[in-house]
């Protein structure tokens, strides 16, 4: 009791609240801008991160993930664009009611059921993800190569649209990880003589290329294109009782739905926002209405993609595998600032642990406050000029790399990841599998040479664990599914 009383009270002092509030704020905006996403907003938070201790840059990074899920569904209802992938499902009756003048109460329903799913996603983070880490603790460097043989597995679910481009990027990732000091023997490799690729290719600067860089040379093709106009009037904002009645029937199990997504790696909000859209439809006594305005359509995925915040922070903690993009490119910054999430990571910092859980139930509360009370500002932030604003969030990618180590050999890096994560993408290439490549590879690599040293060289340590075999088998099976879910797909188109 005293542990969490202390963690409140480091939560609401007024340097950590103002660092979690523009978490929170930044989130919200940068989701709410199309062709922005978490992953970029978390990437342009890395250099300051470097300026406040570790507690303070985690609860900033977690309020600039859940602010990012939210604010998806602001584009979605007011422009029929979803800012993040995960609101996609939110504009099929969020548009439609604010079409009908109702753009006030769509945003409002999103509101209160994104911090009711956030709410509810954070007390199963709560009281899941140490009782795994306590059972994680067990684990040597054969439970941990067997996990991050895992962790890679999720390459095959953040593939896009081509399971095999996927692979060739987290093939690609691992080649990138490879280059430097050997983690083992401590020779280098692949430098070709050049002394500032011995410690390898820096994080930040390759994270800030694949992801920021690269998205906003994709977006700057649109400049000088005429852009959607758009006028709406924000108005009641807040359901009425009957209406509130109405939405809470799908929220709690839409809610529970993406907690339980989330915990799955691989999945995402984007799943379980349709998933949730699906079963609210199918359970409604006017199914009929789903598609025209219907804010049940809207509470639905809004709880389940906000519920996905907590669930996918389960084994990103517990035990260092993301669960999605955001996640992925959250675990290479949580690594930049000197936390290494895993089973120790509750053990040897309580106290950072302990600040996060506050810090996220905080940042339900931020997001309904700012929410509701911001709603007439949305649409301004949305009539921002892109001519204006990448060529500023441009500008700030090249400032944060240099900043890291003041040093232009990191802005040199952070272009070149962006020009290649540009070229990748325009060739059908996703950029989380690299990233995915380039954080668990090291890791992997270096659990197995702890195993075969301790093991003398025998290779058959690593089938002699039940929980190393359990991970093996549910890698094949991630990849089975995954293989399975692309044949669909292509049976389909």
């Amino acid at each position: 009791m005293y542990a969490v009383l202390e963690a409140i009270i480091f939560v609401f002092h007024p340097v950590h609240f103002f660092f979690l509030f523009i978490g929170v704020a930044g989130g919200i905006v940068v989701g709410a801008l199309p062709g922005l996403t978490g992953s970029v907003g978390i990437i342009l938070l890395l250099p300051f991160l470097f300026y406040v201790e570790p507690a303070v840059a985690l609860i900033m990074l977690s309020g600039m993930f859940c602010g990012a899920i939210y604010g998806g569904s602001i584009s979605a209802i007011l422009i029929s664009t979803p800012g993040t992938p995960s609101a996609a499902a939110t504009l099929l009756d969020g548009y439609p009611l604010s079409q009908k003048g109702e753009a006030g109460k769509a945003i409002g329903v999103a509101t209160i059921a994104s911090t009711t799913g956030g709410i509810i996603s954070v007390l199963c983070l709560i009281f899941i993800a140490p009782q795994l880490a306590r059972f994680a603790v067990r684990f040597g460097p054969v439970e941990y190569f067997a996990l991050m043989v895992f962790g890679l597995t999720i390459i095959a679910s953040v593939s896009g649209e081509s399971l095999i481009k996927g692979l060739l990027s987290g093939f690609f990732g691992l080649f990138i990880a490879t280059i430097g000091m050997d983690p083992v023997m401590g020779y280098p490799r692949f430098t070709f003589g050049f002394t500032n690729l011995l410690l390898g290719f820096p994080m930040v600067s390759v994270l800030i290329g694949l992801f920021a860089v690269s998205q906003i040379f994709i977006q700057l093709e649109g400049v000088g294109k005429p852009q959607k106009a758009f006028n709406q009037r924000i108005k009641n904002v807040l359901p009425n009782r009957s209406e509130l009645k109405r939405i809470f029937r799908v929220i709690i199990p839409s809610s529970l739905l993406g907690t339980f997504l989330g915990i799955i790696p691989g999945t995402g909000g984007a799943i379980a926002s349709f998933m949730a859209y699906n079963e609210a439809r199918r359970f409604s006594k006017d199914p009929d209405s789903f598609g025209t305005g219907n804010i049940e359509g809207i509470a639905a995925p809004e709880a389940a993609n906000n519920g996905t915040t907590g669930g996918a922070m389960v084994p990103l903690l517990s035990l260092g595998i993301p669960g999605d993009v955001v996640t992925a490119v959250m675990l290479g910054a949580l690594m930049v600032i000197g936390i290494r999430p895993g089973p120790l990571l509750f053990e040897q910092n309580p106290q950072v642990m302990n600040a996060l859980f506050v810090g996220l139930m905080m940042a339900q509360f931020l997001i309904l406050g700012l929410g509701l009370l911001s709603v007439r500002v949305f649409p301004k932030i949305l009539k921002v000029p892109v001519r204006i604003l990448f060529p500023v969030i441009l500008t700030l990618c090249f400032v944060g790399a240099f900043s890291l180590s003041n040093s232009v050999y990191d802005m040199m890096v952070a272009f070149i990841f962006g020009l290649i994560g540009y070229g990748l993408r325009k060739m059908g290439f996703a950029a989380a599998p690299i990233i995915l490549g380039v954080i668990l590879g090291p890791i992997a690599e270096q659990e197995l040479g702890r195993a075969l040293i301790m093991s003398h060289g025998d290779w058959s340590v690593l089938l002699q664990s039940p929980i190393a075999i359990f991970f093996y088998c549910i890698s094949i099976l991630s990849v089975s599914y995954s293989l399975k879910s692309g044949l669909r797909k292509r049976k389909k188109s």
